[in-house]
């Protein structure tokens, strides 16, 4: 489901063709994909980006679609993968007072929303990795989207649920949605956050909570 389709469904089954309602499509859209990206880990939400430390300084800017770590890597001069630990900013500054404290970086934490630090301080240009989720462009000014074209279900009645809450549309209405909702973000869920994640030898098959 392309947004063109998107958009002529959500009017269809609400049986608004009003244009303040109509403008508001997109606001509804992306409300929704905000929603369903901070509630599932998607493998289709996760990038890998490659740069280098320059040496002695701890600092490392995020990339400009950052939105959370999934895994920190630094390949030391032997090809090796050494996986950061995330902590604190006050635990690396308590551990490595010293811009002196130099060697192969160990942890890593978040200096605000534009920058990481290091500690220790990197002693030379090791390259480093990083796996982190991110925001990808709405389908709205894209056209089309991971969801929209592998689980249109999610992204439309969690759209029709956000149309609600415009409309003021009746409990019974709004509960209709609600339920249909969470039956599609169960699936999806069950997809992202179960079986492109665990490992069903140790923690077992995916379940999902029956009420």
């Amino acid at each position: 489901m392309n947004y063109t389709q998107l958009s002529a469904a959500i009017q269809d089954y609400t049986e608004d063709y009003d244009t303040v309602f109509v403008n508001n499509i997109p606001v509804f859209v992306q409300n929704a994909e905000e929603r369903i990206y901070n509630t599932v880990q998607l493998p289709a939400l996760r990038k890998n980006s490659t740069s280098n430390f320059n040496v002695n300084n701890k600092y490392l800017p995020t990339p400009n679609d950052y939105l959370a770590v999934f895994s920190f890597a630094v390949v030391d001069n032997l090809g090796n993968y050494n996986y950061l630990l995330d902590k604190d900013v006050n635990f690396i500054r308590q551990a490595y007072p010293s811009p002196t404290d130099s060697g192969l970086p160990e942890y890593y934490a978040l200096w605000d929303q534009d920058t990481f630090i290091f500690g220790p301080t990197p002693d030379q240009s090791y390259q480093v990795e990083l796996h982190n989720f991110y925001n990808p462009e709405s389908i709205v000014t894209a056209g089309t989207s991971w969801l929209g074209d592998n689980f249109e279900s999610v992204l439309f009645y969690g759209s029709l649920l956000e149309a609600a809450t415009f409309m003021k549309e009746e409990a019974d209405v709004v509960k209709n949605y609600t339920e249909r909702y969470n039956e599609a973000l169960a699936l999806l869920k069950q997809l992202g956050d179960g079986k492109n994640r665990e490992d069903a030898y140790r923690s077992g098959q995916v379940r999902v909570k029956v009420r």
